[in-house]
C-alpha cells in the first residue's frame, strides 16, 4: 500500500533546504510563460515562442535538479510536502495548496518537462508561418503547467485543479484551427466526453471527504483500511470512470481520434506526455484505494483489455497517419492500465511502459508531423510511399519508434511490454493472451503504416514535392529515437521496481504458468507474425490510391471507430437531445406558461382598472353619480 506518512515532512518554500525550495517553479514557470504571452498580445508576437521554449526548459533543468537531489536522499526521505499556501478552510474541509514529490511524480515531472520542451523545440519550425504561433506557444505553456500541477498535487482537490486546467488546455488546443469545422467540433466533442469522466472524480472527491474527512493522499491511505470495501469500491470506480475520460478507455474513447484535428505538436503532448498518460496516473497513486477494492481492480483490468484491443484493432484499418497513431495510443494506454489493474505487481511496470510510450510515442507522432510537413499536409498514407529516400532522417527515427512499439528486442518497448505480459500470464492465463494478442496487432498496423509511409512504390500527388524538414524539427527527433530505444535501461536491475517501491510497495514474485524465456519467446513470435502478415498483405502487392469498398464487416467495423460514435449517438446524444427538447418544451410551456400566465392576468387586471382612472374630471362625477344611484336603488330595494 501506499508508504506516505502522515508524519512526512511538511515543508514550507522559505525554509526548505536546497534545491526542493524551487519545486514551485517547476508549475509557476511554464504558467507564467503562458500568463505573459496570452496578456502581451501581439507584442510579444517576434519572441513570443522562444519565450514558450524557454520557461518549459527551465522546468526541465528544475526537474533535474530535484531529480538528482531524491537520489541523494535516503529512502524514508524521498517524500517531501511542500505547503504553499492555505487554500479552502471552510468547516471540516481544510485544503492547502501542497506540492507532493516523491519517486513517482519525479519521473513524472522528467517525462513532461523533458518531452514538452522538445515539442516546444519542434513547434517553432513546425509552426513557423501560422500567424497565431504565439497564442499556440502559450496553450502549449498552459497545458504543461496543468500537467505539472495535476502531478505534484498532495491532495485531490489540488489534482483536480490541474485536472481540469488540463481539460481546458485540451480544448483549446485541439481546436486552435477552429475556421475548420471539423476542428472545432473535435475540441468541443473532447470537452463534453470529458466532462463525464470529470463527473466522476467530483463525486469521488466528495465521496473521499464524506468517507474519511479529508482529501489528502497521506490522510486517505492511513484511513482506507478503516473504510467498508464497498465505499471503496465506489470509489475506486469513480475514479475508474474519471481515468476513461482523460486517457480515452472503453466506454469514453471516442473522442481520441477526432482530437487529430489539432496541430500535430498538439497531439504528440497529449499522447506522449501530458493528458492521456494522467488517467494512469491517477490509478497508480490511489492504489491505496484499488489494493483494497479487488472488484475496482477486476474493472480496471476489464477496461483495459477491451482497450487495448479496441484501439489496436481500429489502427489497422485507418489510413490516416496520425489516427493510426492515435489508436496505437488507445491500446498502449490499456497496457498501461492494465498493469495499474493487476496491483503492486503491475504498478512499477505501468509507469515503466509510461515512460518508454512517452519517448517512442512523441517521436512517431512529430514523425508524422515531419512527413506532413513535407507532403503539404497530406495525411493519407495512401498517397505517400518510398518517402525513406526524401526523408531519411524522419524515417530513420521513426523506424526507431517503430522498433520500439512493436517490441523488437532490445529496443525499450520490448522490455515494458514485456514484463507487462509476463505479469498479466502469472495473474490471469486470459487476461495475458489477449495482452499477448494485442501485441501481435500492433505489430500488424504498425509494420502496415511503415509499409505504406516509407517503403512500397511512391504514390504522391502530382503537387508534392517531399524533402527533410528543418533541423530545429528533425534534431528532438533524433534525441527522442535515441531516448526509443535506450528507455529499457530503467529495468536495468530492477531499479524501476525499487525506485517505486515507496509509492506503491513491494509485491512477493509469482512466475508465470510457463517459464520467464517461454514468454519473451512467445511473445516475440506473436510480435513476428503480426510483422509477416503485414508484409503479405501489404507489402507484397499494390496500394490503391483509394480505399477499396468492397470490405470485410471487420474492416468496415474499423474504419467506423467500432461504432463507438454510432453507439453513443443512440445510447447518450439522442436520449440527451430528446430529454433536453422536452425539458426545454416543459420549462416554456409549463413552468414559463405558469408564471407568464399570472403576469398576463394581473396584467389585465391593470389594463382594466386603468381604463377607469382616466384623469378626466367628468369620468370621475359620473362614477360617482352611477354609485349614487346604485345607493338609493340598493336602499330602495331594502326599504320595500
Amino acid at each position: 500500500m501506499y508508504a506516505l506518512a502522515e508524519s512526512a515532512p511538511l515543508v514550507d518554500p522559505a525554509t526548505a533546504d536546497g534545491t526542493l525550495s524551487l519545486l514551485w517553479l517547476v508549475v509557476a514557470l511554464p504558467l507564467a510563460g503562458a500568463v505573459v504571452l496570452l496578456l502581451g498580445g501581439r507584442a510579444t508576437d517576434r519572441w513570443g515562442h522562444w519565450l514558450g521554449t524557454a520557461t518549459i526548459t527551465g522546468s526541465f533543468v528544475v526537474s533535474v535538479l530535484l531529480f538528482v537531489d531524491l537520489l541523494d536522499r535516503g529512502e524514508d526521505e524521498r517524500q517531501v510536502v511542500l505547503h504553499l499556501y492555505d487554500w479552502i478552510r471552510v468547516g471540516g474541509l481544510d485544503v492547502g495548496m501542497d506540492l507532493l514529490y516523491d519517486p513517482l511524480s519525479a519521473l513524472f515531472l522528467l517525462l513532461i518537462t523533458g518531452v514538452g520542451a522538445l515539442i516546444h523545440v519542434y513547434s517553432i519550425g513546425y509552426m513557423s508561418h501560422d500567424p497565431r504561433r504565439r497564442r499556440f506557444f502559450a496553450y502549449l505553456n498552459l497545458f504543461v503547467a496543468a500537467m505539472l500541477l495535476l502531478v505534484l498535487a498532495e491532495n485531490y482537490l489540488v489534482l483536480f485543479l490541474g485536472w481540469e486546467g488540463v481539460g481546458l488546455a485540451s480544448y483549446l488546443l485541439i481546436g486552435f484551427w477552429q475556421h475548420k469545422p471539423s476542428a472545432a467540433a473535435a475540441a468541443k466533442k473532447a470537452f463534453v466526453i470529458n466532462r463525464v469522466g470529470d463527473i466522476g472524480m467530483a463525486l469521488a472527491i466528495a465521496l473521499l471527504f464524506v468517507t474519511f474527512g479529508t482529501t489528502s493522499f497521506s490522510g486517505v491511505s492511513a484511513l482506507a483500511g478503516a473504510a467498508t470495501e464497498s465505499t471503496l469500491t465506489a470509489i475506486g470506480l469513480l475514479l475508474l470512470l474519471a481515468a476513461c475520460g482523460k486517457s480515452a478507455q472503453v466506454p469514453l474513447q471516442a473522442w481520441l481520434l477526432d482530437a487529430m484535428e489539432g496541430p500535430t505538436p498538439v497531439s504528440a503532448l497529449i499522447h506522449a506526455a501530458t493528458m492521456v498518460t494522467a488517467g494512469v496516473y491517477l490509478v497508480v497513486r490511489s492504489n491505496f484505494i484499488f489494493d483494497l477494492a479487488p472488484n475496482a481492480q477486476t474493472a480496471v483490468v476489464a477496461v483495459a483489455v477491451v482497450t487495448l484491443l479496441w484501439g489496436a484493432i481500429i489502427g489497422c484499418a485507418k489510413d490516416d497517419i496520425k489516427k493510426v497513431l492515435a489508436g496505437s495510443t488507445m491500446s498502449q494506454i490499456g497496457y498501461m492500465m492494465l498493469g495499474a489493474g493487476l496491483g503492486v505487481a503491475g504498478y512499477a511496470f505501468a509507469i515503466f511502459h509510461l515512460l518508454v510510450h512517452g519517448f517512442f510515442k512523441a517521436n512517431m507522432f512529430l514523425g508524422a508531423g515531419s512527413v506532413m510537413h513535407g507532403m503539404n499536409d497530406e495525411v493519407d498514407m495512401r498517397r505517400y510511399g518510398a518517402l525513406r529516400h526524401a526523408m531519411p532522417v524522419t524515417f530513420l527515427t521513426f523506424a526507431m519508434g517503430y522498433l520500439a512499439i512493436i517490441g523488437f528486442p532490445g529496443f525499450s518497448g520490448f522490455w515494458s511490454k514485456d514484463k507487462l505480459i509476463e505479469t498479466a500470464l502469472a495473474d490471469s492465463w486470459l487476461v495475458g493472451l489477449l495482452a499477448l494478442l494485442g501485441a501481435g496487432i500492433t505489430a500488424f498496423y504498425m509494420t502496415r503504416l511503415m509499409l505504406l509511409t516509407f517503403l512500397t512504390s511512391k504514390r504522391w500527388r502530382d503537387d508534392a514535392h517531399p524533402h527533410e524538414s528543418p533541423a530545429v524539427m528533425t534534431v528532438p527527433l533524433i534525441v527522442l529515437a535515441a531516448l526509443s530505444v535506450l528507455g529499457g535501461v530503467l529495468l536495468l536491475g530492477d531499479w524501476i521496481v525499487d525506485w517505486l517501491a515507496p509509492v506503491v510497495g513491494t509485491a512477493e514474485h509469482h512466475e508465470p504458468p510457463i517459464p520467464v524465456l517461454a514468454v519473451t519467446a512467445l511473445a516475440v513470435g506473436v510480435v513476428a507474425v503480426g510483422v509477416a502478415l503485414a508484409w503479405f498483405l501489404v507489402g507484397r502487392h499494390e496500394v490503391p490510391v483509394t480505399p477499396p469498398q468492397r470490405v470485410s464487416l471487420a474492416t468496415r467495423a474499423a474504419r467506423a471507430d467500432l461504432y463507438g460514435d454510432a453507439v453513443n449517438d443512440h445510447l447518450v446524444v439522442r436520449p440527451g437531445a430528446a430529454l433536453a427538447r422536452g425539458l426545454t418544451t416543459a420549462d416554456r410551456r409549463v413552468v414559463d406558461g405558469f408564471f407568464t400566465g399570472i403576469a398576463a392576468g394581473i396584467g389585465g387586471l391593470g389594463r382594466g382598472l386603468r381604463r377607469a382612472q382616466n384623469g378626466y374630471v367628468r369620468s370621475y362625477a359620473l362614477s360617482v353619480l352611477g354609485g349614487g344611484l346604485l345607493v338609493v336603488v340598493a336602499l330602495l330595494a331594502v326599504t320595500i
